[in-house]
């Protein structure tokens, strides 16, 4: 595995990011990991984020992690949101410039938040093939464009989190169409501490599967 310290362009702005290359024949396909809420702590070294990043590596999957405008070292100040799918937006743009990346298979996932961020970018961007959202916020963003997205999607959430009810996140998940895999992981809640490595790897096995 190789990684890199990258910084790229959003708008006017430089964000900063790490891409991570496997060994092995190239190109491969890749992954755009999303953090959690910028004004609540949410950066690129969430462990959530780490874990994703790193067993996706392991799967020979190319990573790419990046920090939101105005966390870490990336330049501006939080977005209210829209500024934050222009960082997607930029990210995806990079990421299928990297030559040892495959363009033509690009997954977008994101945690919490960053699944707020993320998805609807990646539903209405055809550079995106496949879609995760781990813990996606139902009650506090719009996930409604899912339910008429055709690209395979993972949705998986921890049964006691605080944030997401498990009914509401199990019967929004069976509103959606196929391809779709949903999962509700028993005992974990929202920060997912102590259940990393069984997330990553399901999400891993999702993006090997379909990418």
């Amino acid at each position: 595995m190789k990684k890199t310290r990258i910084s790229f362009s959003s708008g006017r702005l430089f964000l900063e990011g790490i891409l991570a290359i496997p060994e092995g024949a190239r190109p491969f396909p890749a992954v755009i990991v999303c953090h959690p809420h910028p004004l609540y702590g949410g950066s690129m070294d969430n462990n959530v984020v780490y874990s994703l990043s790193e067993t996706l590596t392991q799967a020979s999957l190319a990573s790419f992690k990046f920090n939101f405008r105005g966390v870490g070292g990336s330049q501006g100040e939080f977005g209210q949101g829209i500024g934050e799918r222009e960082d997607v937006e930029a990210a995806i743009s990079f990421i299928s410039t990297v030559k040892e990346v495959d363009s033509k298979r690009i997954g977008l996932a994101g945690y919490s938040a960053g699944a707020g961020f993320a998805l609807p970018v990646g539903f209405n961007d055809d550079r995106i093939t496949a879609l995760a959202a781990v813990s996606p916020p139902l009650p506090m963003f719009d996930f409604d464009f899912l339910k008429s997205c055709p690209k395979p999607k993972l949705l998986i959430s921890g049964s006691r989190d605080d944030l997401i009810p498990t009914d509401q996140f199990l019967e929004f998940c069976q509103n959606l169409p196929e391809p779709k895999e949903c999962e509700s992981i028993e005992g974990a809640d929202h920060f997912w501490w102590g259940y990393e490595s069984r997330l990553a790897a399901k999400v891993a096995a999702f993006f090997t599967k379909v990418l």
